[in-house]
């Protein structure tokens, strides 16, 4: 557990360095002050927050879709007769599971690529 922790420090750290240097290598006129340190760490905040965000979307749909997957196993194992019906339903409903991830990754974006510092 401690190596897992460990990777994940790490991880978060690299991507925190990673993004302060990407902000002040794409530092343009249009930006005011883009040397300013509290512009460097908002970008670096929103790329970490935007990683940990699609990883929880993940994570979340993953876990429920498995639940949705081992629910119907289970009712068609019980009563094999409703397979149709139960199948449809699943798909379904991992349809909808899915979405949950796709507006997870559009919202993400828009964090990615708003620029509140843009003078107008």
């Amino acid at each position: 557990m401690k190596k897992i922790s460990a990777i994940i420090l790490l991880v978060f750290i690299l991507m925190f360095a990673t993004s302060m240097v990407y902000a002040a290598a794409e530092a343009t006129p249009e930006m005011a002050k883009p040397t300013d340190p509290s512009h460097l760490s908002f970008f670096a905040f929103v790329e970490l927050g935007c990683a940990v965000g699609i990883g929880l979307a993940a994570l979340g749909t993953g876990i429920g879709m498995g639940h949705a997957v081992g629910g119907a196993v289970q009712g068609i194992a019980r009563n094999p007769e409703t397979m149709g019906k139960i199948m449809t339903t699943m798909i379904l409903g991992l349809a909808l599971i899915e979405s949950l991830a796709i507006y997870a990754l559009v919202i993400i974006f828009i964090l990615l690529y708003t620029n509140p510092f843009k003078i107008m």
